[in-house]
């Protein structure tokens, strides 16, 4: 029997696969899996039933399963077949038969005997009244054949979705064991995907100024992917980034080839939701209900499911959280993926963190740090141990923090992160004063600054130096001056997060002081209607005592902050509109339902 998908023919007795013509290479099992999809497209395949078919008396376990059909899915796409948890699995695409080489669709034929019968009424039919009858069957076929290719053709348009505008910056594949440079990757255009290089650009550049560069490229290109494509023990793994207006989505995937790779990514890439959440900002539970939806549409992909496990960290949910890591770590276990597995212990860790269950944190952090070094994944070793540094925080152990932190911008160092590095750094230097480490906190921030020099880094990047001088401050005055320098630094960017920072705790020190011109100067200088600045204005209304101003600039600041998963400074806004008694009721329940949440 031959089938005809999308733009796909099967041949299911010689198992021969053609797209627009092309012979497709395709693993023999897999034909066979196709094949009884294909022909069971009305019901639901037990994992038995493909077992017993494909595999009959050969001794293999389930796994080659759900191989088969995540490489299906990656060919054809995700949502080509569905998973039924505990039942099985089915055909989704429209499918059509093809009875010859001229015909393209299936007829459905009368059976043998009537066929006959029919012939032989007609021939005793007279001559003008066959005519007659011939003449209406070929309007009534011709009319017939009309509305089918309309039909189709408002099926196929109904259908057809909106190609994917991508721009991307070339990356280059880094081979870790001859630690070199060994080409590059570049994406084509096709039905689904409309690429456009950005060959204009370096990679490192764009990351280390995304905060300027982004900006300007956003009104042509709100899409653009960056990452990082590097080979270890003859695999291939990617770590990607997708910047996009409101936010980012991050993509870790692996393969035997560079093309495999590139051809997971763009099936993944054909989710809508990705840029239905990364386009705008959403409530937090918004996104959290859309992840489970993409997930149980595609409940194999990894990156999705991952997302979905944050998403519940984030809305504290903690154990929820906890289940969808164990889901990943069950998934990314018979997948064979230490990337996601090691991310999931990773999180699990971050979880318990935040629990205050340090042993089984740090059982978990071993564990991930172990899958991670299996594949020489520098770039999440880095992360691995700035967690780590967390944790022998909470234990006051500042010798076991300062060990893990040197770690992390080692490890940050050898995968050319530099504002990994950086970051590890300077976060030494801020635990160094919590533990009244003097000598240590202005020698590693001297060495945050000297790396900045040494890399070049845009001038935004050096307001790190006086934001932690200003935490090091022992008067009110000095702390003022160097949270000015933090503004002067970041004049280009003022909604870089150490400005936002800087400008709110100015802010309260001006209205402290009484300063209002001062306070009302810094609302001035910025123009971003977003919650740092929507709560800027409710804290210059409240000390002018402009209750009217305030109420409406702090319900702006609730909602804005309910958008951006800000649950801390919408408990705030909370309290102070209940203060207030404006709808009380509403304020105080959403007090009540998110305390207690946020502050496990």
């Amino acid at each position: 029997m031959r089938y005809k998908f999308n733009e796909f023919e099967f041949d299911s007795e010689s198992l021969l696969l053609t797209n627009n013509g092309k012979i497709q290479a395709i693993r023999h099992s897999e034909a066979q899996v196709l094949a009884l999809l294909l022909e069971k497209a009305d019901g639901i395949l037990k994992k038995n039933d493909i077992l017993s078919y494909v595999w009959q008396h050969k001794v293999v376990s389930e796994q080659v399963v759900f191989q088969n059909i995540s490489h299906l899915r990656n060919r054809f796409g995700n949502n080509t077949i569905k998973t039924f948890p505990k039942r099985g699995y089915q055909w989704q695409l429209k499918v059509e038969i093809v009875t010859s080489e001229s015909q393209d669709t299936t007829y459905i034929h009368e059976p043998q005997k009537d066929l006959e019968l029919s012939i032989k009424a007609h021939s005793s039919i007279p001559k003008q009244k066959r005519q007659f009858g011939q003449l209406v069957t070929l309007a009534c076929l011709f009319l017939a054949t009309l509305g089918f290719i309309f039909s189709q053709t408002d099926s196929s348009q109904k259908d057809t979705k909106p190609v994917i505008k991508l721009a991307y910056i070339p990356m280059i594949i880094n081979d870790d064991k001859t630690n070199t440079k060994n080409g590059n990757v570049t994406f084509e255009d096709s039905i689904d995907f409309d690429f456009t290089v950005l060959p204009h650009l370096d990679l490192e550049q764009f990351e280390s100024s995304i905060e300027v560069t982004y900006p300007k490229l956003s009104r042509t290109h709100p899409f653009i992917l960056t990452g990082h494509l590097r080979t270890h023990m003859q695999k291939f793994y990617l770590d990607l980034r997708l910047k996009g207006p409101s936010s980012d989505w991050k993509v870790h995937l692996s393969g035997y080839s560079k093309e495999d790779v590139k051809e997971q990514l763009k099936m993944h890439l054909k989710n809508d939701v990705i840029y239905d959440l990364i386009s705008k900002p959403q409530l937090p539970e918004i996104r959290q209900a859309k992840l489970s939806i993409a997930h149980q549409s595609s409940p194999e992909d990894l990156n999705i499911l991952r997302k979905l496990s944050i998403s519940y960290l984030k809305n504290g949910e903690l154990e929820k959280a906890m289940v969808m890591a164990d889901k990943l770590i069950i998934l990314a276990h018979s997948q064979k993926n230490s990337q996601h597995l090691g991310k999931a212990l990773l999180y699990q860790s971050n979880l318990l963190l935040k629990k205050k269950l340090y042993d089984l944190s740090s059982h978990k952090l071993k564990l991930a740090i172990e899958q991670f070094e299996k594949i020489d994944d520098l770039q999440h070793q880095t992360h691995a141990w700035f967690i780590q540094s967390r944790l022998d925080s909470q234990l006051n152990n500042y010798s076991a923090v300062k060990t893990s932190l040197l770690k992390s911008a080692q490890f940050a160092l050898q995968a050319n992160n530099k504002l990994g590095e950086i970051d590890a750094l300077a976060y030494l230097s801020k635990l160094a004063h919590t533990f009244q480490k003097d000598d240590d906190k202005y020698r590693y921030l001297q060495q945050v600054e000297n790396k900045m020099n040494d890399y070049k880094l845009p001038i935004y990047h050096f307001s790190t130096i006086p934001f932690h001088h200003a935490l090091f401050a022992k008067t009110p005055l000095e702390k003022e001056l160097h949270l000015k320098q933090v503004l002067k630094l970041t004049v280009l960017t003022p909604e870089h997060r150490l400005a936002q920072s800087s400008r709110r705790q100015l802010m309260q020190h001006y209205i402290m002081q009484n300063r209002l011109v001062e306070a009302k100067a810094l609302i001035e200088s910025v123009h971003s209607d977003n919650y740092n600045n929507s709560y800027l204005k409710t804290l210059l209304a409240q000390a002018k005592q402009q209750t009217g101003k305030m109420i409406i600039h702090a319900k702006r600041t609730f909602e804005q902050g309910l958008l951006a998963g800000e649950h801390y400074l919408s408990l705030d806004v909370a309290q102070l509109l209940c203060n207030q008694q404006v709808n009380c009721d509403f304020y105080s329940q959403y007090i009540t339902d998110n305390h207690s949440k946020l502050a496990r």
